[in-house]
Formats: C-alpha cells, structure tokens, sequence
C-alpha cells in the first residue's frame, strides 16, 4: 500500500548524502538556480546546432526556469534532474529543427485517423491508451520516443537504441527515487506515453505544475494562447511518423482536456475520447500522484496547497471542455464510464473503433484481450489516498463538479 506521509518523501540514504554535500556545496557558492542562457549554450555545444525555431518558447523557458527558482524549493537531486529536463528538451528542438530543415517535406506527411484520449486525471485514460495501441496498426508515442524524439544516431538500429537507454535509466530513476509511484502511475518503456512529454519541448504543459510547486508558471500557463505550442506538437507527430508511416494515431493526455478548443483547431477531424469518474476520486488520487510525483524533487511537499491547486485546476479544465463541446460537431466525440471500462473494456473498445472509422477485426480483438488479461487491476500495488489528506470534503467536491456530473451522469463511487 502507497504511503501517506506526503509530508516526509522516501529518500534513499545515497540520495540524502547527495543532497547532504550539494547543499554544502550551496553555502559555499555552487550555482543553486537554473540560468536560461546557460541551458541554451548548454544544448548548442553538445549538438553544434543553433536554431531552436521560434514560436514563443523561449518566453515560456524563461517563466517556468524563474518560477522554479523562485518557488519549487528543489533539494541538489531536484535541480540537477531539472536542469537535465530542461536542458534536454532544448536539445530535441535544435535536432527537430535541424531535421525539418533538411527534409521539408516532413511538414507533407499525413497523420492518418487521429484518435485522442483525454479526461479528468486517474479515469482510465491510461488504460484505453495502451488498448488502442495494441493494434500494430495504430501508432502510439512510446516511451522510447517521448524521451528522445530524435537522436544523434545515423541509423535507425542506433537511434533506437539510444532511446531505449534513455527510457531504461528514467524508469530506473523514478522506481529508485520513488517506489511508490511505480503504483500510483506504473511507466513501462514499451507502453505509449503521454503526449505531454511532447508537449514539454515547448515548455507549455501541465507537466512542471504536476511535479513541483510553481504557482507564478501555472497561472502564466493558464492565460497564454496554446496553439503555436499544438502545432509544434503535431510537427513533431510528423517527424516521428515520416520514416514508419502509420495508418492511425492514438494520442492521449489530460491535459488535452484544458485546450480542447486548441487541440480540435490544430487536429481537424480527429475523434475525441472523454473518460468519465466521480471526481471525488478521480482528483484525490491525482493530488496524490501528485504529491509523490514533488516529493521526488522538494523536501517540502504541502498537500493541502496541491488539494486546493488542482481542485480548481481540474474544475476549470472539465467546465472548459463542456463549453468547447456544446459548439463542436457531437459526432467527433465518444463518452467512456470509468465503471464501463472496467466492467467490460473491449466494449467500450469497440466503440471507439466504430466512431472513428478504424476496422476492430479479430486480431485487434485478441490482442486487446491480450492486454487485459496480461496487466490486472493494481499489480503493481495498491494505491491508498483519502480526500482530507488534501484538506477536500465531499460536500466541496460535490458542489464544485455538481454541473459536470450532472451533464455526464456521472454515479457516486
């Protein structure tokens, strides 16, 4: 069972000592802030390239890298996990940009049928994810990919092995610093990611909010027009798509679900899946994740802040959605229950495939079924959280999503 102790991260005994030393090092007069120009010169040196492209992303660096040194209290772990972030994200954009130069007609290439998953956080949204891209003809971002979109390798057989050592040592990271997030959130390097690793490299997602406390970012973030960041990332869909074509997408994010305006404007005549949960439990154990997710990086983890953070965070992200719906063609969206999905997946699977068009022949079938049986509720432990750990109450939550509970007619778990 996932502990509770928020308050009190797990930390390793190296990893204390690390913190240990890098804090001495502090007071002595080692850098203990992240430097924009640092990370840009950082990334021209390693790649000999200098054109990043330019769609606002460096304003949007520039935010995020003040708000963490101002408010995310990073232990010594914490910032030399974020420089690297960061600093890599700017790496894949120089390479990007580099590749699109070469080879324009890049920008030629078709997506196919695009099918995007999105929904409150902790609604199963993982769980269709990886059940469409069971399909071998459906294209997913792997974890291989959102880690490294493009390498440095000149062959296809290197760069794929370059990106399974990246995704490897992530996955490494994440069960040594926090064990309990394998349970929260399980990360199989061969599964498909979230798209919000892509969108990362514009440094414009929900990301950063989710795994450290940067308040001053998320309410920039939330007032900023998101759609150079979309087009960026359905380039970079390209690219990945340009030398293994493929005759179907399936993308998949929350986050998704807060520019849903964005995403249909950018992705004209994509299928939109929305899942649906009680909120009461589908935003308590996000704030959980969530929780885990700073610890890894602070010391100071404050769950009641993340409670109230994401309480409003996620309202404003569903009532955002119900207004983009109620002006968008019905027909581009499908419904899932949270209770459906779990009673009966290839059902609501099946569904899906009708909507947007995509043969569900018995092979697809099969290896979905595959799937599920391969991969039981819980496996990887059992995830424990409770509403007041994030000063919430029933009654609050209930009278916040009242509306969108109704308009779904969502039960009460």
């Amino acid at each position: 069972m996932t502990s509770t102790d928020y308050q009190n991260p797990y930390r390793p005994i190296p990893i204390r000592a690390v913190n240990r030393l890098g804090r001495a090092g502090q007071r002595l007069g080692l850098p203990d802030r992240l430097e924009v120009n640092k990370l840009i010169k950082h990334a021209r040196r390693k790649t000999g390239l200098s054109d990043f492209g330019d769609d606002g992303h460096l304003e949007a660096l520039q935010v995020l890298v003040d708000s963490i040194n101002d408010e995310a209290r990073l232990t010594p772990t914490g910032l030399i996990v974020q420089k690297s972030r960061l600093a890599s994200a700017l790496v894949q954009r120089l390479r990007i940009q580099d590749l699109l130069k070469r080879h324009p007609e890049i920008d030629d290439t078709d997506l196919g049928t695009v099918v995007m998953i999105t929904g409150l956080q902790r609604t199963g949204t993982t769980l269709l994810h990886r059940l469409l891209y069971s399909n071998l003809e459906i294209r997913g971002i792997s974890g291989n990919e959102a880690l490294l979109p493009v390498t440095a390798a000149e062959t296809a057989e290197r760069a794929e092995r370059s990106r399974k050592r990246r995704a490897v040592l992530a996955e490494r990271t994440i069960s040594y610093l926090a064990p309990d997030f394998m349970a929260v959130h399980p990360i199989d390097r061969e599964q498909p990611e979230e798209d919000v690793l892509l969108l990362d490299l514009n440094f414009m997602s929900q990301s950063a909010e989710a795994i450290l406390h940067v308040p001053s970012y998320s309410h920039w973030l939330a007032e900023q027009d998101h759609t150079a960041t979309y087009q960026y990332f359905r380039r970079v869909l390209k690219v990945l798509t340009w030398p293994r074509p493929a005759r179907a997408w399936v993308l998949k994010t929350p986050h998704h679900l807060e520019y849903l305006d964005v995403f249909l404007k950018v992705f004209d005549g994509a299928t939109v899946v929305q899942t649906h949960r009680d909120p009461r439990i589908a935003v308590t154990s996000f704030c959980s994740m969530v929780a885990h997710g700073r610890g890894m990086f602070s010391d100071e983890v404050d769950p009641i802040e993340i409670g109230r953070h994401w309480c409003h965070k996620t309202h404003r992200m569903v009532e955002w959605a119900m207004t983009t719906r109620a002006e968008a063609p019905s027909e581009r969206f499908v419904d899932v229950s949270y209770y459906d999905l779990v009673r009966d997946p290839i059902a609501q699977l099946q569904r899906i495939y009708e909507v947007a068009g995509i043969d569900f022949n018995d092979e697809a079938r099969a290896l979905a079924e595959q799937y599920v049986a391969a991969n039981p509720q819980n496996r990887f432990g059992k995830h424990h959280y409770q509403l007041e750990h994030f000063g919430l109450s029933e009654p609050v939550m209930d009278e916040t999503f009242a509306a969108y509970r109704e308009a779904y007619a969502i039960p009460f778990e």
